[in-house]
């Protein structure tokens, strides 16, 4: 089997392997953790095939040297996790390989330290990291290993029949009282045989936001960022309207005009750029690779009228969170991207999530997204899982995966990323108008039939879909990724909402979808 691993995904390996030894070197430190260290370097220099080939390429002098037992393992031990979810969603046996390899390494690391130390607790440690990673290949339709024995033939079923009701391929994540699920349903390409990869790369659409508004929030945990300041105090070249807070940009109450366009509720429709949906498809089509900047979009933006004035309304705007993402840039003098990898995709090991920015490439594994539209009176449906996603920026643009998703909104929901405070203000309501679904900031809040509450953001991105479902506590999670045959009429549209109706029954016990949430 051909693997192919991206930088990224090499780095990953790399972090994980030499920082497992690098954790057991300080924690070894009142003994002899140099020696530590190279024992464990020396096991790792033994490991055999693409291992061996990727660790031997690991640049000296970056071994994590000087930080804290705490600081190591809160980089590492994440980074093992993903290193075995990545390896075993192309080939298990290079993952068992890995392991073995990492393994061996601590046994070296530790031998000769004679007595009872803080290593021991650190094999405790890494081995489980180690054996965390539940994900079956991605390649190989297989129901993962943290899967095995359960007999979930209802998520099947309601997978499978997404696929009759229009969609391509579906892949469905589940995490539950009962374990793990995980399976898919349909193809990948059309006309193709093979299923969607179950952990496969998908463009998330509006779940950026919840990942957007995660990242504010962490900067109002450091003091940089007050939620109630205006945001024109960060960003004063734009001349926005000063009773316009931070908050009221993640909460979409500022009122500024929709760059992808606004349908009120008389039917009148103002145009923004030309997007895939309404009478700008075809033209959207044709320039599907042209590159938007942040502050363009928020330009055009700020050109058109206001839909109300700031926080006298609710309304679902792509345009707060470009604004959010240059205020994360403008007050850390970072990018986003680097910023999303500081605070939550390193610390996370989402080594399947991408920040794209203006580029139109995926990573393999995907499933493949496609568009109908009429040409010189000719209907065609082309392949756009390539396409440059700068067109809705911060609004939509990420990529992930529904392991990814989970392991995300779990540690969101499960107090890993904020503090409490800020999370309880993150997931407290405010009224849209939309009947049992209201908004905090960056998160859907749901009213199930049950009157149980669940936390969502699901996205749409011009054939490619995911939902990112869970409780309050993060306990129980639903993921998906979807790909489908997209148009500018949205005729997909109704199926999607169905579906997310069903699954959020099979899985919350009355859950109730969104039924009217905005895409994008």
């Amino acid at each position: 089997m051909t693997i192919i691993l991206s930088d990224q995904d090499k780095s990953t390996l790399r972090i994980a392997a030499y920082g497992a030894v690098s954790l057991m070197a300080a924690a070894g430190a009142a003994g002899k953790p140099h020696k530590v260290a190279t024992n464990g370097s020396i096991a790792l220099g033994s490991a055999t095939g693409l291992i061996g080939h990727v660790l031997a390429d690991y640049p000296k002098g970056k071994d994590l040297a000087g930080k804290s037992v705490a600081e190591i393992a809160d980089h590492v031990l994440p980074a093992l996790t993903a290193a075995m979810n990545l390896l075993k969603q192309q080939d298990p046996a290079e993952a068992e390989n890995f392991r073995r390899t990492v393994l061996v390494a601590v046994e070296a690391a530790q031998m000769h330290q004679g007595r009872p130390s803080p290593t021991t607790e650190m094999v405790r440690k890494i081995t489980g990291a180690l054996d965390a990673a539940r994900v079956a290949a991605a390649d190989s339709g297989a129901v993962p290993e943290a899967a095995a024995g359960q007999d979930r033939p209802e998520l099947q079923k309601a997978i499978e029949e997404m696929v009759e009701s229009g969609f391509v391929g579906v892949s469905l994540r589940v995490h539950d009282e009962r374990g793990e699920w995980a399976g898919s349903a349909g193809a990948a390409e059309l006309g193709g045989a093979a299923k969607p990869p179950i952990n496969g790369h998908v463009r998330i659409g509006s779940n950026t936001k919840t990942f957007t508004a995660t990242l504010v929030l962490q900067l109002v945990a450091e003091g940089k960022v007050g939620l109630d300041v205006p945001a024109a105090d960060y960003l004063p070249d734009f001349g926005l309207d000063r009773r316009i807070t931070v908050r009221m940009l993640l909460q979409h109450t500022s009122g500024v005009f929709n760059f992808s366009g606004e349908v009120y509720a008389d039917g009148t429709v103002v145009p923004g750029i030309p997007i895939p949906y309404g009478t700008t498809g075809k033209e959207w089509v044709d320039n599907r690779f042209k590159a938007y900047r942040p502050q363009e979009l928020v330009e055009l933006a700020l050109s058109k009228p206001v839909r109300f004035e700031p926080g006298t309304g609710w309304s679902y705007s792509n345009t707060n969170y470009v604004l959010a993402r240059l205020l994360i840039e403008k007050v850390t003098g970072r990018t986003y991207a680097e910023e999303m990898q500081r605070l939550i995709l390193g610390p996370l090991g989402l080594s399947g999530t991408v920040v794209p920015d203006a580029s139109p490439e995926i990573p393999e594994p995907h499933a493949h997204a496609y568009y109908r539209y009429e040409d010189a009176g000719e209907q065609k449906t082309i392949d756009i899982t390539r396409q440059n996603p700068s067109w809705i920026s911060t609004g939509g643009d990420m990529i992930s995966t529904t392991q990814d998703l989970h392991t995300f909104i779990s540690a969101l929901l499960g107090g890993k990323l904020l503090p409490a405070t800020l999370l309880a203000e993150m997931c407290t309501p405010h009224p849209t108008g939309i009947p049992n679904m209201d908004y905090g900031l960056g998160v859907f809040v749901v009213t199930t039939d049950d009157g149980g509450t669940v936390i969502s953001h699901n996205g749409a991105a011009v054939g490619h879909a995911a939902l990112m479902y869970s409780t309050p506590d993060g306990s129980k999670s639903l993921t998906a990724a979807l790909n489908c045959v997209d148009d500018a009429d949205l005729s997909i549209a109704a199926a999607f909402q169905k579906a997310q109706q069903r699954l959020l029954k099979e899985v919350f016990c009355g859950g109730q979808a969104d039924p009217a949430q905005p895409t994008g």
